[in-house]
């Protein structure tokens, strides 16, 4: 196992602590956007696929105080540290650590008995990025054994007939995502995040419903950042009030 220097630090303005490594893949915006898409409620239980040291589930968890949320990752030591802040953050009763591969997922998180499937897969397939000297962040940057189908095969089995899928990926891999899911989840909603007002959108939430036929539509999405490079209101109510996106 690589060893792991870390740190501590905030998340939703300091309600939540987050251990994670103090080089390499460190978590961005993307997990608390994932985690403000994903339309559970109550006591729902929610799968995170490629969850990391826990940002997005440890959201999630703050936003929902019944929800369950079971997080698997690859890497050991990014397991542990989801591990650690689940008992830091107080989350114990109702979060759950799990190292496994997205590509052989034990019975009991492929069984369909999830209300929810949240997954931040790695944007780059492996002939399209450069290798990074990190191993973590080439294993959360890059694809390896387990490609972008895998992710999604391994989501929908998860998830109960008409629970959610939610992704967040690059834009460019779109029609990879939609293509994916087309026949087996309906209801696909695509959320753009544009940087700032008038430009392109590089990142996609793109969330479906399983076994259904509803058609797919694309929502405004959100502007994240004002002209002068700070967040946007609407975007600052997710980072720092763990607040749901109107998808």
């Amino acid at each position: 196992m690589l060893e792991l220097a870390t740190t501590d630090d905030g998340l939703l303005d300091g309600r939540i602590v987050l251990r994670q490594p103090a080089k390499g893949y460190r978590a961005a915006i993307d997990p608390l956007m994932l985690a403000g898409a994903v339309p559970a409620r109550g006591a729902d239980c929610i799968l995170d696929l490629g969850c990391g040291a826990g940002a997005g589930a440890l959201a999630l968890a703050a936003r929902l105080p019944q929800a369950h949320v079971t997080g698997v990752e690859l890497d050991p030591g990014m397991a542990g540290l989801f591990a650690e802040n689940i008992l830091v953050n107080g989350f114990s009763d109702r979060l759950e650590a799990v190292t496994g591969d997205i590509a052989a997922l034990t019975p009991e998180l492929c069984d369909g008995r999830f209300d929810h499937v949240m997954m931040n897969p790695p944007y780059l397939e492996a002939l399209n990025a450069t290798p990074s000297p990190d191993p973590r962040k080439q294993q959360a940057c890059v694809e390896g054994a387990a490609r972008l189908a895998d992710w999604i095969e391994a989501g929908l089995a998860g998830v109960r007939c008409k629970g959610s899928i939610t992704v967040i990926h690059r834009a460019d891999r779109l029609d990879d995502i939609i293509a994916l899911l087309h026949g087996r989840a309906g209801g696909v909603v695509v959320f753009p995040l544009w940087p700032k007002k008038g430009e392109a959108a590089k990142r996609v939430i793109v969330s479906a419903c399983k076994g259904v036929r509803s058609p797919a539509r694309v929502s405004p999405g959100l502007v994240l950042h004002r002209a002068d490079g700070a967040f946007t209101p609407e975007t600052d109510a997710i980072l720092r009030g763990a607040g749901a996106l109107v998808m």
